[in-house]
């Protein structure tokens, strides 16, 4: 998939690359939007790449490096592969290109990252979770895959927050953010913990898991957090079954990736990290993510 936005004739030249197809996935389209929404407002040309599918990373680099032959003035880049992409963005810096990270963080030093502060997005759930909990009461950690930073900042966020407020974690184990995985690890987990009163967690398919573990158990009074405010949690928070979840505002990383991008293309500096928001859903404003 090619795009093409052309707000104006004179406008620097944009190219933003992300890892998968909007009309796929629902978070792509969310950021393909704000991309799009911003370069018109700031009349920049924004040209707009997605593989076929996601996690197709060859193609994804192919497009990359097409349109960096044919001269581009800056470019945002969500990488499939941050270590397959990390030459890739070397060479265009080299020559004169700046780069900025979005979504994804890459391994280049130097680079700024546009995307959600995870870490800080766990804390607020702990924190939530605390503010529902009696001091010492026991909880979970239900984590991702711990080999990608995503699932490990979430972690840590969780633990810090945990700590802070006096409760007691007695699990912190990976589902690799799978639906089955969650139910079946909390399974385990509130066999070995009956009295366990809350669970965080790291996305939602994790988290709607362990609310069917909870049900089957008739454990209805635990608080279970979720991290991505997915249209099915939303769901299960207006049903309350789930009692709340973290958003992270896609369209904002789009949005921001053009901004910063046309920043550094004008001559500008950003800051290293740029933070796109997390909120924290409820059944008060769960309406609004369904």
């Amino acid at each position: 998939m090619i795009s093409a936005s052309f707000a104006d004739g004179h406008g620097k030249k944009i190219l933003f690359s992300i890892k998968g197809p909007g009309s796929g996935n629902p978070f792509w389209a969310s950021v393909t939007k704000g991309a799009e929404e911003e370069a018109k407002k700031l009349g920049v040309k924004l040209i707009l790449v997605a593989p076929p599918q996601e996690g197709d990373v060859q193609a994804q680099i192919n497009q990359v490096e097409d349109q960096l032959a044919k001269g581009v003035d800056a470019l945002a880049l969500a990488p499939g592969d941050p270590n397959a992409f990390a030459p890739i963005v070397d060479d265009a810096i080299k020559s004169g290109v700046p780069v900025v990270f979005v979504d994804t963080k890459g391994i280049n030093e130097g680079v700024t990252f546009i995307g959600t502060n995870n870490m800080n997005g766990a804390e607020l759930a702990a924190k939530f979770i605390c503010d529902k909990t009696p001091k010492g009461s026991d909880v979970a950690i239900l984590t991702g895959i711990e080999s990608q930073s995503t699932a490990l900042l979430r972690r840590d966020g969780a633990i810090k927050g945990f700590k802070n407020c006096g409760l007691n974690i007695v699990a912190t184990q990976t589902a690799e953010w799978d639906t089955a995985k969650g139910r079946s690890v909390t399974e385990s987990i509130i066999l070995k913990n009956p009295n366990i009163k809350a669970i965080f967690a790291s996305n939602d398919n994790m988290g709607l898991g362990a609310m069917q573990a909870l049900k089957d158990a008739d454990m209805n009074d635990v608080v279970v957090v979720g991290f991505d405010a997915t249209p099915d949690a939303a769901t299960s928070i207006l049903k309350g079954e789930m009692t709340a979840t973290i958003a992270q505002f896609s369209y904002n990383m789009g949005a921001y990736g053009v901004k910063y991008a046309l920043e550094l293309a004008n001559g500008g500096s950003i800051d290293p990290n740029i933070d796109t928001g997390t909120q924290l859903v409820t059944k008060e404003n769960a309406n609004d993510f369904k």
